[in-house]
């Protein structure tokens, strides 16, 4: 399987973006889903714009990928990804102190990796890396 090596980076190198508001080591807020050992979960909305770079990023890591759509209108996800929406989804990413959409977190047995949060532009901000 072919991975998205600035993921990849991102994934092995555990550096968070720096504005990001999520708290590294926190376990996740209450969620629908069984968590395994490690996952990426993308929080996103309906005003992010064209997320198909993002996803295809995301989904190349060969990891489980959660997707949680915040804030009430409803946005698709790949065929596939199953999507968490409505109020506790909102509440989700309002718990984790989500500052941006979309916002891909790594996960580890429940706890915060990583996070990156902001416009996705081809690269996850590791300016330099590709």
């Amino acid at each position: 399987m072919k991975r998205a090596p600035l993921l990849t980076l991102l994934l092995a190198l555990g550096t968070p973006a720096a504005d990001a508001r999520v708290r590294l080591g926190d376990l996740l807020p209450a969620h629908p889903w069984s968590a395994p050992d490690r996952e990426v979960i993308v929080v996103y909305s309906h005003d992010c714009g064209d997320l198909g770079d993002l996803w295809g990023a995301v989904l190349a890591a060969g990891l489980p990928v959660r997707a949680v759509n915040a804030e009430d209108v409803p946005a698709p996800a790949p065929r596939g990804v199953n999507v968490w929406r409505g109020p506790e989804a909102t509440s989700f990413a309002r718990a984790l102190r989500v500052g941006a959409y979309p916002t891909v977190l790594l996960v580890q047995g429940g706890r915060v990796l990583n996070a990156w949060e902001g416009t996705f532009k081809g690269d996850l901000g590791l300016a330099g890396t590709s």
